[in-house]
């Protein structure tokens, strides 16, 4: 057995794997640290090391390699001072840019603050420079702006990294008498140094573990939101099936006092019975027609709302339609993609849709052909879900009747079976389309948004 496939071990590693962050929320945490917290900061520190650098004269007294040095220095500030000022419009334009590019471009510059503070310590001791701390600031900043797992710990290791190959670098020079009191050297012993690397580790380990506690937090937060607007939405739903089963009273009433005049007519031997047969067939096509509307409402209350696997539900649609015993000769291709976001929806509806579907397709194909099930996540987020089979195709023309209540082109059909699986997908804020041509099989995509629209319909 492989350790890594360990159940412990598995669901240990699942305690510090982060929740994925909206893209919205990226570009908000980008927005609020980068443009309102760091640009701020940026500014009035580069305006004073600029006074300092080029409008002072305590520099002036350096000469030979430390001149070197401090005029090194100095072209290293102007150069990060250009950088500075062209991301400050780049961030001016977040909303505009792609979320990917703008991620990188942060990344970039994350990467070019760590050098300039590297920098910054080599001049001025080295491991024992005060400008240490800096990096504790820059690895917090990494963490907010950078919520993405891996590239914030690489980016945070390569911080803590610049200020160990500072120090290196300030050791290796082989100084040994301080030129100024300005920019002293400081032996450092091998303890501190040790220490300092630690608490730059140590830091990076806490910001990525207050991400996931937070992140974590969020995401409960959004799931009980998400479970609360479904219930409501399908307690909604539930009162609407209860006003129109009250208003099928009505015409019943009116069928029974029909029928009772009818059948008083026939014993009698009086009057022409054809007003009250009329009567009744038209409230019987009332009746229908507001049982039609009734159909999948009457249990939309019942039930809980659950975080369900698209992937997982489809195995089991696929086997009740499909089961191993049966004698289908029907081959079955699964693509599902890695990662799904969850459905916020009542189990039982879920397998309705499914399994009407997989059942239309099962019968187009008369129990033998090619069944292709593929299931991906979309940008929206939404997951879609569709059904490709090896039938006789639909025509045109019917692409948008096959979806009607009692539409059929089987003599054994119901026509109720991609009525109700549009109904109950709609009901979620979900779509259900054909993709089809005579003669070249259909293609059913139902496509489910990961969290709760406000134009869902009951």
């Amino acid at each position: 057995m492989n350790p890594l496939h360990w159940p412990p071990l598995q669901r240990l590693a699942g305690v510090f794997v982060a929740p994925a962050v909206p893209p919205e929320l990226q570009l908000q945490r980008l927005r609020f640290m980068e443009r309102n917290i760091m640009l701020p900061i940026k500014v009035l520190v580069l305006t004073t090391l600029a006074y300092y650098f080029f409008f002072t004269n305590w520099l002036a007294d350096y000469s030979g390699a430390e001149a070197v040095r401090i005029q090194i220095l100095r072209t290293v500030f102007l150069i990060y001072l250009a950088v500075n000022i062209v991301a400050a419009v780049v961030f001016q334009f977040l909303e505009r840019l792609p979320l990917a590019f703008s991620r990188w471009f942060a990344m970039g510059v994350s990467l070019g603050d760590g050098l300039f503070v590297a920098a910054l310590t080599l001049m001025t001791g080295g491991w024992g420079s005060v400008v240490y701390w800096v990096f504790i600031v820059l690895i917090v900043r990494n963490s907010v702006s950078i919520p993405v797992a891996a590239p914030q710990i690489v980016l945070n290791l390569l911080v803590t990294g610049f200020y160990a190959l500072a120090g290196l670098e300030f050791r290796a020079s082989d100084i040994t008498e301080p030129s100024s009191p300005e920019l002293a050297r400081v032996a450092v012993d091998t303890q501190l140094v040790m220490m300092r690397v630690f608490l730059l580790l140590l830091v990076t380990a806490c910001c990525y573990g207050v991400q996931v506690l937070v992140d974590r937090q969020r995401q409960a937060e959004e799931e009980a939101r998400e479970s609360s607007t479904r219930q409501d939405q399908l307690q909604a739903s539930g009162r609407l099936a209860a006003e129109i089963a009250h208003q099928l009273k009505n015409p019943l009433a009116i069928i029974n006092n029909a029928a009772f005049n009818l059948q008083r007519a026939l014993l009698e031997k009086r009057g022409d019975p054809a007003p009250q047969i009329e009567i009744i067939r038209e409230e019987v096509n009332r009746a229908d027609r507001i049982i039609t509307e009734l159909m999948g409402y009457a249990k939309l209350a019942e039930g809980r709302v659950e975080k369900l696997d698209a992937a997982g539900e489809m195995d089991h649609a696929l086997a009740q339609v499909l089961p191993e015993g049966a004698q289908f000769e029907i081959r079955v291709t699964r693509r599902y993609a890695p990662h799904l976001p969850p459905l916020w929806m009542q189990r039982g509806h879920l397998q309705d849709i499914l399994v009407n579907v997989l059942q239309n397709a099962r019968e187009a194909m008369e129990g033998r052909g090619e069944l292709e099930v593929q299931i991906q996540a979309t940008a929206d987020p939404s997951v879609q879900i569709s059904v490709r089979d090896t039938g006789p195709g639909i025509p045109p023309e019917l692409h948008g009747k096959i979806f009607e209540p009692y539409f059929t082109t089987r003599k054994k059909g119901t026509g109720l079976g991609l009525a109700i699986a549009k109904h109950n997908a709609e009901l979620y804020g979900g779509t259900v389309r054909v993709e089809s041509e005579l003669g070249r099989g259909a293609r059913f995509v139902l496509d489910f948004p990961a969290k709760a629209r406000s134009t869902a319909r009951a």
